[in-house]
């Protein structure tokens, strides 16, 4: 797996993690370091498939090394592109159909947790009903003989937006303006299906090359939708190491999702302002030298302001960034539409309230 070094004080995390615990520092990819799985495109190679339940293996192994097997009797397992705390996620061909899929095999500690299997099967039986340009729908939940649980989800060859952020530094304002609004669109629609995501950050947005989007040529495709439990602030998300669909990521939290408080769709809107604030900065919005520090300023609302990290934005973006960062909920936008129908507004890009030709 990639490694990440903080440049201020030279400590190293394992990919995905994205700020120094230390200090707070965005970290940045340690040169040879191999690179983002999640982008990787499939292989054509002729790999020697064989029955998954046919050399069974104990603990995390069975969900670590199934490279190589069939899943279930249903899916040709390519490679591995990526892994977390709780999941590893595979390249794998639908033997019915011949389809490409991506699938996410959960760790057996999760597996064993019937009170966290009952409430995925809840959550993900909603994320199938999600068909939008700008979502990634689970198409199946399954379980296999030997006890393992997957989802299966379209595969999604792109770039994630975290490492296009990580490459390429701040985001131009015209493309970024018109990701944030495909983001509310997607958000929209789940939200009016009741749905929230509860976990969004740069690391679960992927960037589709899309011809057919008329800013920028980039579709922006949110993914994980329902899939992180409600989260209180323990201990544990100060470690900035939770990659996996349970536990959340303490940076975007919002100020009632770390107090444990009910969930709304407001929330999402709190964590999407500070991931646009940090796609047009290279920074987040709240400062500390560690974890717990940014969490106390997300609580008592000390963000920077927009303009103070990058002079030259609009100053209306400014004020419909800070809307959306409020520390009370029925302060902020009352919808992702509310939050898209401003953005849309700002600097002479109304252009992106038709950002699809078709």
């Amino acid at each position: 797996m990639s490694s990440r070094r903080c440049p201020r004080c030279g400590a190293t995390y394992p990919a995905p993690a994205r700020f120094c615990q230390n200090d707070g520092s965005p970290l940045i990819d340690v040169q040879g370091s191999a690179p983002a799985p999640e982008a990787a495109k499939p292989s054509g190679s002729g790999t020697e498939v064989r029955k998954a339940h046919s050399t069974p293996t104990r603990g995390t192994d069975r969900a670590s090394t199934l490279t190589g097997q069939i899943l279930d009797g249903r899916y040709e397992v390519k490679k591995k592109l990526g892994e977390g705390g709780m999941s590893y996620v595979y390249l794998a061909r639908e033997i019915a159909s011949g389809e490409t899929v991506a699938i996410k095999v959960l760790s057996p500690k999760l597996s064993n947790e019937q009170s966290s299997v009952e409430r995925l099967r809840r959550e993900a039986g909603l994320a199938m009903r999600l068909e939008h340009p700008n979502v990634c729908r689970i198409l199946r939940l399954g379980e296999t003989e030997d006890g393992l649980i997957y989802l299966v989800m379209p595969y999604l060859e792109g770039e994630l937006l975290s490492d296009r952020e990580i490459k390429g530094g701040p985001i131009s304002l015209e493309q970024g303006m018109s990701l944030l609004i495909q983001m509310c669109r997607g958000l929209a629609h789940a939200h009016d299906l009741h749905i929230i995501h509860r976990d969004l950050k740069p690391e679960n947005v992927m960037l589709v090359s899309d011809p057919e989007v008329v800013a920028g040529g980039l579709r922006a495709i949110v993914m994980d939708f329902g899939l992180a439990k409600e989260r209180r602030a323990e201990p544990e998300v100060a470690k900035l190491t939770a990659t996996g669909i349970v536990l959340g990521t303490p940076e975007f939290m919002s100020p009632e999702q770390i107090r444990g408080k009910p969930l709304d769709g407001r929330s999402d809107i709190y964590a999407l302002g500070i991931l646009a604030f940090e796609m047009f900065t290279g920074q987040l919005p709240f400062q500390g030298r560690s974890a717990q520090e940014m969490m106390i300023a997300r609580l008592r609302g000390n963000a920077l302001a927009l303009r103070q990290a990058k002079p030259d934005l609009p100053a209306k973006l400014e004020s419909i960034i800070a809307k959306a960062l409020d520390t009370e909920p029925e302060r902020r936008w009352e919808s992702m539409t509310a939050f898209a129908e401003a953005l849309s507004g700002v600097g002479g890009v109304t252009l992106f309230n038709k950002l699809f030709k078709r």
